[in-house]
């Protein structure tokens, strides 16, 4: 059953630079932006589907799925040191000036391909009034109770949190990290706040195998690999 009252944002720039072109590359077979494509129309109508991009090459990339994308991203939030927020708003803009009725945000980056249909169901289960964010995470791979050190007024490397006497990880409290796979947004608070300044986020738990984040090229080659054996 389509989802007509989330309003799914894909944010694809144009000027990648750890891996170039990275959101139209090939990644088994098809642009990678294609992938998230899929996710989304999977959950909403076309309308609720906004790629946001300033880059001509993208749209058209994108407009072979069939997807249309008649909303552009305004070159001024096209840079790196642009942020989410401001992308996000601008596509919520967007949206209202054109009638499309939403209630909360998903917002889906093309670097997480291995994210699943139901990872976002899972986010969107979550969600709920007073929740100003659902957000997909993993396991931290680095803990700061156990193997994560900040260097001191001294100059030596301290433990991040707690007196340091953990001598197992298994007994440490778990850690976690964003995966970058999945963002249930409420739209009021992001218009009051930034994403880092929500009291309320809700984690929703995926596996490492599935929270690859595509950064650098050998976390592209990592990816290629795990969904090349997943196919066959």
């Amino acid at each position: 059953m389509t989802d007509n009252t989330t309003l799914y944002i894909i944010p694809a720039r144009g000027g990648s630079k750890g891996i170039p072109r990275k959101n139209i590359k090939e990644l088994c077979g098809r642009p990678l932006i294609h992938y998230s494509i899929d996710v989304a129309r999977k959950l909403a109508d076309d309308a609720h589907v906004l790629v946001s991009t300033d880059d001509d090459e993208i749209r058209e990339v994108t407009e072979k799925t069939g997807l249309k994308v008649n909303y552009r991203r305004p070159d001024s939030l096209g840079g790196d040191k642009v942020g989410s927020r401001e992308v996000i708003l601008d596509a919520m803009d967007y949206a209202d000036r054109e009638g499309i009725e939403y209630d909360k945000v998903v917002l889906l980056q093309p670097t997480s391909p291995m994210r699943s249909v139901d990872d976002v169901k899972g986010c969107l289960a979550l969600y709920k009034p007073g929740v100003d964010m659902v957000v997909s995470v993993t396991e931290a791979s680095c803990n700061p109770y156990y193997d994560c050190f900040e260097t001191g007024a001294d100059g030596a490397l301290h433990v991040s949190k707690g007196d340091g006497k953990y001598t197992r990880r298994q007994d440490v409290p778990k850690a976690w990290q964003y995966n970058g796979a999945v963002y249930v947004i409420n739209p009021e608070s992001l218009r009051r706040m930034g994403l880092g300044e929500f009291p309320v986020r809700i984690p929703y738990k995926m596996p490492r195998s599935r929270s690859m984040d595509l950064d650098t090229p050998l976390d592209w080659q990592i990816v290629e690999l795990l969904m090349s054996q997943k196919t066959k």
